[in-house]
């Protein structure tokens, strides 16, 4: 058995579909990586994986596959060949998804970069310290804040 393995951003909402009594989820995962080339120049290389989970209840994962989230997914691969329009032969890359998981939600419309847990811990901070949250001193003069931990 080949096993491929892929973390990447999903290119568009996930789409649900019928198939003999069992629910198909389709979405496409695309994993970006930067490199140089020969002369220097920093290049960015783009992989899309068309991936397909089978099961008999997969509809409630599907509403949670929206385009930008983060996911890891792992399968077994098929390459596919096709005919393009000026009459070359193209191959994609399908993978049949046996493990699903989600890593992140949407990009953020800010940046445009995936928000980590710490990201949104230091957010939130800069949030409370922007209302005017202020930790206070207890008896014996040290700051004290409301989290127990």
């Amino acid at each position: 058995m080949i096993k491929l393995q892929a973390i990447g951003h999903l290119g568009k909402d996930a789409t649900v579909n019928q198939v003999n009594g069992q629910h198909v989820v389709n979405f496409s995962v695309c994993h970006t990586e930067k490199f140089k080339d020969s002369q220097g120049n920093v290049k960015e290389k783009s992989i899309w994986v068309e991936c397909a989970k089978w099961s008999s209840s997969e509809q409630a994962v599907a509403k949670y596959l929206l385009k930008g989230t983060q996911v890891y997914v792992e399968g077994s691969p098929e390459v596919k060949t096709f005919s393009k329009n000026d009459g070359s032969t193209g191959h994609s890359l399908t993978l049949r998804v046996f493990d699903l998981q989600l890593l992140g939600g949407k990009k953020d419309g800010g940046n445009g970069q995936q928000a980590t847990p710490a990201q949104q811990t230091d957010q939130q901070a800069a949030q409370k310290d922007q209302a005017g949250y202020k930790p206070v001193p207890n008896a014996s003069g040290e700051l004290v804040d409301d989290l127990p931990f």
